[in-house]
């Protein structure tokens, strides 16, 4: 990793260098690498591509800390802050405004999100047989936990299963992302979306915890037995849409993220300030809440809820509800806990 040597068995922080600030203060991505002493595969687990995505810190912090790791087959890498300007700035972008997740797969010359990218690049996702990226929703959204996986890729399809979030979505790649250079690079990326930006959300930490130790097992990096296998399947869905505002006023929701919807169900409604008009928002397929807005004020067009295409037999909506209350009342990673 660099010019540096993290031997069997040992635990280091690696620092990469990316930049110096204005002020001359040294900027670097920070790698936690975790060398097991036995032979496995290698892992990376990113989070704050985008700055203000913090739920995936947390998430990477607890798995360092989980007791599981003391018996790894394989490496782990592990990346909890990749965009450092845009952590310590609470944005999701850089200081050019440039989307890292748009710059894959980078320059070693070209603008800073280019540099960026290609460090990331080189350094993680091409020294790794397999990759998890943690992401949240953008500012004053949230998203319930889900996974979303390439078109047609039956092996991250595996895994997804394995991770055990409430939805595995399939996505298309978008060029200039994460995935689609990790596809490129013959690495595959599995890519995790729960909570909303700048803030925790126990449910979506949890979820991701468990879920990067169940992909560890899968890959063979932990026992068996020490890892739980997810108790329900996910719901699937290869399509989703957003609903999106009428008009422009003062939102009332009348659904939450992991509510079931059916076609014409009245899910929002709009006003104006004065209380003289109420348009209501209505759902165009049956489907499942996967997102939403939080703000109250919105302007006409502005996105309010994702929706994931799923049809609805009536115990979809309880089997969702055991979803959220296991991931709920579930205890935190202890040192005696079996996930």
């Amino acid at each position: 990793m660099g010019n540096r040597i993290v031997a069997p068995g040992a635990r280091q922080l690696v620092d990469l260098p990316i930049s110096l600030l204005s002020n001359h203060t040294p900027v670097n991505l920070t790698v936690n690498v975790v060398h097991g002493k036995r032979p496995g595969p290698t892992l990376f687990v990113s989070a704050a591509v985008h700055g203000d995505e913090i739920v995936g810190v947390e998430i990477i912090r607890r798995v360092l800390k989980s007791p599981v790791l003391r018996h790894l087959r394989g490496t782990l890498l592990a990346v909890p802050v990749v965009n450092a300007f845009g952590f310590l700035n609470h944005t999701r972008y850089l200081p050019d405004r440039r989307d890292l997740n748009r710059c894959f797969p980078g320059s070693a010359h070209g603008s800073l999100a280019a540099q960026l990218a290609h460090l990331f690049l080189t350094e993680i996702v091409e020294r790794s047989d397999f990759g998890i990226d943690l992401h949240t929703a953008a500012a004053n959204r949230v998203n319930l936990p889900q996974v979303r996986v390439n078109e047609g890729d039956d092996r991250i399809m595996k895994f997804a299963e394995c991770f055990g979030a409430p939805i595995i979505l399939t996505s298309p790649l978008r060029e200039g992302s994460l995935r689609q250079a990790g596809k490129d690079a013959g690495v595959p990326i599995l890519l995790y979306e729960a909570g909303e930006g700048l803030r925790f959300d126990e449910m979506a930490i949890r979820a991701g915890v468990s879920g990067v130790l169940r992909v560890m097992r899968e890959l063979g990096m932990v026992a068996e037995k020490a890892v739980r296998a997810p108790r329900l399947p996910s719901f699937k869905s290869s399509a989703s849409q957003w609903l999106r505002a009428p008009v422009g006023g003062m939102l009332r929701t009348f659904k939450l993220a992991g509510d079931f919807v059916r076609t014409g169900d009245v899910v929002a409604a709009v006003s104006d300030p004065f209380g003289q008009s109420d348009t209501e928002v209505l759902a165009k397929q049956d489907g499942l809440i996967i997102g939403r807005t939080n703000l109250p004020i919105v302007n006409q067009g502005d996105a309010l809820f994702h929706v994931a295409a799923i049809k609805r037999p009536a115990e979809l909506q309880e089997r969702m509800d055991a979803i959220e209350t296991h991931l709920q009342s579930d205890p935190l990673l202890d040192e005696d806990e079996i996930i």
